[in-house]
């Protein structure tokens, strides 16, 4: 089967608006941004089918978005948290984000899956993604699975000992 091919997802994160421009162009209220100096908490709620609430932390300097989606009933996943590997960066009061296409599902206290290789690849071969900005999400998503590992499927405990402790609502 061949992989969903779509174009590197973009957002972005006005915090004095308290808005969040998805990668379609829709811009949605936030209930709550935080900046710290490691990085940027959002949360708002979703109107998506599957999750109605949905917290986020952007990290620069290790290349990370870490979510936890509210599930509705009837959708709820075997995952307590979602990693996108990507750029993310400030400019100003705006934060920016660049999906690279791999994802780290966490199952805290049990396991780490690396997902969607067959959509970086496809990305690379569609001329959408460069080969360095590949090379480069290959080897962040396992340096974060490395150090999840190491904390016991635990990325809220990986990423306190590298210096940016996060929290949720």
């Amino acid at each position: 089967m061949a992989p969903h091919l779509h174009p590197v997802k973009e957002e972005r994160f006005d915090v004095p608006a308290q808005t969040n421009t998805d990668p379609k162009g829709n811009v949605r209220p936030v209930d709550v941004y935080r900046v710290e100096p490691w990085g940027l908490y959002m949360a708002r709620p979703a109107d998506h089918h599957e999750f109605g609430y949905v917290e986020s932390w952007l990290l620069p300097s290790r290349h990370l978005r870490v979510t936890i989606f509210h599930y509705r009933p009837g959708h709820e996943r075997d995952l307590d948290r979602y990693v996108d590997v990507g750029e993310y960066w400030r400019d100003g009061d705006v934060w920016h984000s660049r999906d690279h296409y791999l994802d780290l599902l966490v199952r805290t206290g049990r396991g780490t899956a690396v997902e969607d290789v067959d959509e970086l690849f496809a990305a690379v071969a569609a001329g959408l993604l460069d080969t360095d900005d590949a090379e480069l999400a290959v080897l962040r998503a396992f340096e974060a699975v490395d150090g999840i590992a190491a904390h016991g499927h635990d990325v809220d405990a990986w990423l306190s000992s590298v210096g940016l402790p996060i929290s949720w609502q």
